[in-house]
């Protein structure tokens, strides 16, 4: 074990500890924060960090570390949600495009390109404005990405493990397609989905700081990193502090999932796992 931890590459060490520090903040809002972070003090506004408030307070006075702590919950479900249910779509429809054959590949590859040919941000501006602003419809238009992204990489994988003599050798030996996919396909390709599924959380981040901040995503008084970054570029001259923070905590967030899936790629790779820097 402490061979193992030692080979775990560097970029590995630190994604997790970013990652992990910035869940931590997300639960510690579940049940202490500052002050209520939709709590307006108009008195209390554009006040600049001080012992009072460490980060300050925004134009309606609402504690700024306080709102960090809850847009990191809020960032952080919606990125979980969409990534979730982009695994539960596409890692499905990626083995059984593999374990079909050709007609049900063209059919998966056919749904794929559809689905690419609107961008997340541009699917979600679309339910937006036909459904109405909201989380719910983020998330809905990020999945559907998200499963079109796992489903074609699942796709790939699979294809690779199935061409594998240990396959070959597990259908020589009379097991079904089904069970082939689920005890041999499967737990070999699990780790490339795992890494994909980790970059795709970065880029839901984004695309939901985004929207919110064009006021499509998380709305109000619920606090969301992109919604505060919209708000502060009304005072980046006399408060510019306001863009600074809400902007420093989306950079780490991605920075941190990008950095473990980097790490994981490192060490899930052969190639990579027998000459670990650490």
């Amino acid at each position: 074990m402490a061979l193992r931890m030692r080979q775990l590459p560097l970029s590995l060490h630190l994604g997790a500890a970013l990652t992990l520090l910035l869940v931590a903040m997300a639960l510690l809002s579940l049940l202490w924060t500052p002050y209520p972070a939709e709590q307006v003090r108009v008195l209390a506004r554009l006040k600049p960090p001080s012992a009072a408030h460490w980060l300050g307070t925004d134009h309606f006075g609402r504690d700024v570390l306080s709102m960090i702590m809850v847009g990191a919950r809020n960032s952080l479900s919606v990125g979980a949600a969409a990534v979730g249910l982009g695994l539960l779509g596409g890692v499905p429809l990626g083995l059984l495009a593999a374990g079909l054959g050709r007609w049900g590949d063209e059919v998966v590859a056919r749904l794929g390109d559809l689905v690419f040919a609107f961008p997340a941000v541009l699917t979600a501006i679309l339910l937006t404005a036909a459904l109405g602003a909201g989380a719910i419809n983020v998330v809905v238009a990020l999945a559907l990405f998200n499963a079109a992204v796992l489903a074609r990489v699942t796709r790939g994988a699979a294809l690779a493990a199935w061409r594998r003599p240990f396959v070959g050798a597990a259908l020589a030996l009379g097991r079904g397609p089904l069970s082939v996919t689920l005890v041999h396909v499967l737990p070999n390709i699990a780790g490339i989905v795992v890494v994909q599924a980790t970059v795709l959380f970065a880029v839901a981040i984004v695309n939901e700081a985004a929207l919110s901040y064009l006021g499509l995503g998380i709305q109000p008084p619920s606090p969301s990193w992109g919604k505060m970054l919209g708000d502060a570029q009304t005072y980046l001259f006399t408060a510019p502090l306001q863009a600074v923070f809400p902007g420093v905590a989306i950079a780490l967030c991605v920075m941190g999932l990008t950095m473990l899936g980097d790490g994981l790629r490192d060490w899930l790779d052969p190639r990579h796992r027998s000459s670990g820097v650490m």
